[in-house]
């Protein structure tokens, strides 16, 4: 049977991609509903210009989807998620899945309750190639074992662009809940770690002084039972950059390293998804634009057979509940 989705949201261009990559999995979109006119929903109308736009989130949700996806304002993701999950529909959602302690709570025991999927698309992993070819080098043991990552997550801040919501601390959920769960995810994932502790959290406005509920910079450190891991994102990506940001990641094994230069190589390689790997035979640049991006394909799997093969719906919640740490830590309360 043919898988259905509806997209539910459309304030954040990651909608974009969560749409495509479905359905090139031949997942059948059954249309979408929003609010109003958020900034993306021209670009979503010209790339689905076929799609139905639902009239009411209750239409949408009686279309009968087995899946929503979830893309509107983080501060209201949470409740649209277990609204969706509550009519019977597993959930992929956009980073951050929800931006408090509370709504996380809220949703785990959504699904406890419900048997369904809750998972976030950590696009920084999952729609990235070159994290594809670098996650089967590890397991083949290119590297030994994974002690150290390096996250870097900068980002261009395209203020013209940028709707009310992202100024609003309360409504983004602040620069390390938000941006940085990327970073943790892939923390955890390649290092093999279940639980880490967060042992360094800090966040800035150094540069926006007039948006001073906006974060532009943040830093991470963690630290599982047997790996460590630092963590910087920031809203500072040149104008001259060729894209939106030099996103990297290193992976330091007891046998050697990779980097992944994702979006961008500044040393002058054309285009993305460039992964450096050095050990005891190999030292190389490897282009890696096809190891493909087996997430979505696997998500459709687990919807169809209810496994865990994109990832595990305890990773997900891990993985935010560090970053809600992280954030509280970081802005001196209590998560």
């Amino acid at each position: 049977m043919t898988l259905a989705f509806v997209a539910l949201g459309l304030d954040h261009r990651h909608i974009y991609g969560m749409t495509e990559n479905m359905l090139a999995q031949g997942a059948r979109c059954l249309g979408y509903w929003t609010e109003g006119a958020p900034q993306p929903l021209d670009g979503y109308v010209r790339r689905n210009p076929d799609l139905r736009r639902f009239d009411t989130l209750d239409a949408a949700l009686s279309a009968g989807a087995d899946l929503a996806l979830v893309s509107c304002v983080p501060a209201d993701r949470a409740a649209l998620a277990i609204k969706a999950m509550q009519t019977g529909h597993d959930v992929m959602t956009d980073k951050p899945g929800c931006t408090t302690m509370d709504q996380l709570a809220a949703i785990r025991a959504c699904v406890a309750e419900t048997g369904r999927i809750w998972s976030i698309n950590f696009s920084e992993r999952f729609e990235v190639p070159c994290v594809t070819l670098a996650d089967a080098l590890v397991q083949e043991g290119a590297i030994g074992r994974v002690v150290h990552t390096t996250g870097l997550g900068p980002h261009r801040l395209n203020r013209a662009t940028r709707p009310e919501w992202f100024f609003q601390r309360e409504r983004y959920g602040g620069v390390l809940a938000d941006i940085a769960s990327h970073q943790i995810d892939q923390f955890l994932h390649f290092t093999g770690s279940d639980d880490a502790q967060v042992t360094l959290a800090h966040v800035a406005n150094h540069a926006n002084p007039d948006d001073p509920g906006l974060q532009d910079f943040g830093e991470i450190a963690l630290r599982s039972a047997h790996a460590s891991g630092y963590i910087r994102v920031d809203w500072y990506t040149p104008d001259a950059l060729p894209n939106w940001g030099d996103g990297r990641l290193t992976l330091l094994g007891t046998d050697g390293y990779i980097e992944l230069r994702k979006y961008v190589d500044v040393a002058g390689r054309d285009g993305t998804d460039h992964l450096v790997l050095v050990n005891g035979a190999r030292c190389e640049t490897i282009d890696a634009r096809d190891a493909g991006l087996p997430y979505f394909a696997r998500l459709a799997h687990d919807i169809a057979h209810r496994t865990e093969t994109a990832m595990t719906q305890a990773h997900c919640f891990k993985v935010m509940e560090l970053a809600l740490q992280a954030q509280a830590m970081a802005e001196g309360r209590r998560a």
